[in-house]
């Protein structure tokens, strides 16, 4: 089935079990140089995010604008996100991050130049949107990839706390100093500190000596692209844990991403009449349980039938979701957004890193790419079927609803087998 990294240092060098565990990966210089360049670069997003935004508002004025302008985005990293993860499987990821974090260095500096001097164009952020867009598809398959091959098989899944914790951390600080750095100085100097953000992502990476292919065929599949794309795909189908894991995400992200932007900013005005202040406490419950929740999945060594306590999870997290539409007062919808997030970060943490353990690295890219494509390539989707169950005045509907998806999904995985399959030890060393 191969091996879980083609870099021998990924496990000779693992560092003593002294310690917190979460903070034991961070012992390893490459993950180190990895983690810490890829934190600046998630700030800089937030500048990125807030600073184009705002231009796109200020050349035009129009919010439609400004929605293609994230559509040009949002629709390539779909599409291309399976060949992304089929090139980090046949080149070095490690390359792969490396050129796509230089890549958006250049172009948005360009854009950073061009609104300093005052010639900035509404054309040149359809520009860079679709850059952002296909590199994004590219370069996340490439960063779950290079992970296990930077750390050993018991530090998996503190890594990955690490990194979906600096995601949600970046998530909730950077805009907010984005926003005030765009008010005070306008959006030319937040658009430089993201070039530079991505500058020092690259710089960190060429420093790191793991992340390489071994030059031998199972480290370099044979044939073209879309042949390398159906082969992962084949296997992920073949097996039932993965395949039932897999669907689960996608179900999970389905169900999830158009009741929170569409359903609960509905709730906060119709039910509970707090308007968009709610909303935002609403939406922050969610994003402090998945902190506290890959924090938790990060700092626990050892989880005893992994499978069983996964699927388990994802039937209360359904049934919470389903829920939520008929909470009877603010309290208890905060309460159940809160131990959503919670469920939502320790299994996204936990079943990422078994993920990585169980696929042969010849193939981990391709799988990394299908959960990255269950987590994105669905959201418009559940966006644009939220909104029309809304319109027909079925919030609570669309929650149940909701909700059913997630539990089916996580019941179906208990018939597949997977608490028999996924267990919280090696599956490849």
């Amino acid at each position: 089935m191969g091996s879980i990294s083609t870099n021998p240092r990924a496990t000779s060098q693992e560092p003593s079990a002294a310690g917190p565990t979460m903070l034991q990966p961070l012992r390893l210089r490459d993950f180190r140089l990895v983690f810490s360049g890829e934190s600046v670069s998630l700030i800089g997003d937030g500048f990125y995010l807030v600073a184009l935004a705002w231009l796109a508002l200020e050349l035009t004025g129009s919010g439609l604008v400004l929605g293609t302008v994230l559509m040009v985005a949002a629709v390539p990293r779909a599409v291309f996100m399976l060949l992304g993860g089929a090139l980090s499987d046949r080149l070095s990821p490690r390359t792969v991050m490396l050129v796509s974090n230089a890549l958006r260095a250049v172009v948005v500096g360009i854009v950073a130049a061009l609104v300093l001097t005052g010639n900035a164009r509404l054309w040149e952020l359809y520009v860079l949107a679709a850059i952002f867009g296909v590199v994004d598809a590219f370069f996340h398959p490439a960063l779950n990839t290079i992970v296990p091959m930077l750390v050993g098989g018991r530090l998996l899944a503190p890594a990955n706390a690490l990194v979906q914790i600096m995601q949600q951390l970046s998530g909730l600080i950077a805009p907010a100093i984005a926003g005030i750095v765009v008010a005070a100085v306008q959006t030319g100097p937040a658009f430089a500190v993201d070039a530079a953000s991505f500058a020092v992502a690259a710089t960190a990476l060429t420093f790191v000596r793991g992340g390489r292919r071994a030059a031998k065929a199972e480290a370099n599949p044979q044939g073209g692209l879309l042949a390398n794309i159906g082969s992962g795909l084949a296997y992920a189908w073949r097996d039932p844990a993965v395949r039932s894991l897999l669907l689960l995400v996608a179900a999970f992200n389905f169900a999830l991403t158009g009741p929170i932007a569409v359903g609960l900013p509905y709730l906060a005005e119709t039910q509970y009449a707090g308007g968009a202040a709610l909303f935002g406490v609403m939406v922050s419950a969610f994003g402090a349980g998945a902190l506290a929740g890959a924090v938790l999945a990060g700092s626990v060594k050892r989880v005893p039938r992994l499978g069983l306590v996964t699927m388990l999870t994802a039937i209360g997290m359904g049934i919470g979701l389903a829920l939520i539409g008929l909470a009877p007062n603010v309290g208890v919808a905060l309460a159940g957004m809160l131990a959503i997030g919670i469920g939502a970060g320790f299994t996204k943490v936990r079943i990422i890193a078994w993920l990585q353990q169980r696929t042969p690295a010849a193939l981990r890219g391709r799988v990394m790419s299908l959960v990255l494509l269950g987590a994105v390539g669905l959201a418009p989707f559940s966006l644009a079927v939220s909104g029309a169950i809304i319109d027909l005045g079925a919030v609570s509907l669309m929650f149940t609803v909701a909700g059913a998806i997630v539990a089916a999904a996580a019941v179906a995985g208990l018939f597949a087998g997977v608490p028999a399959q996924m267990t919280d030890r090696p599956q490849h060393e």
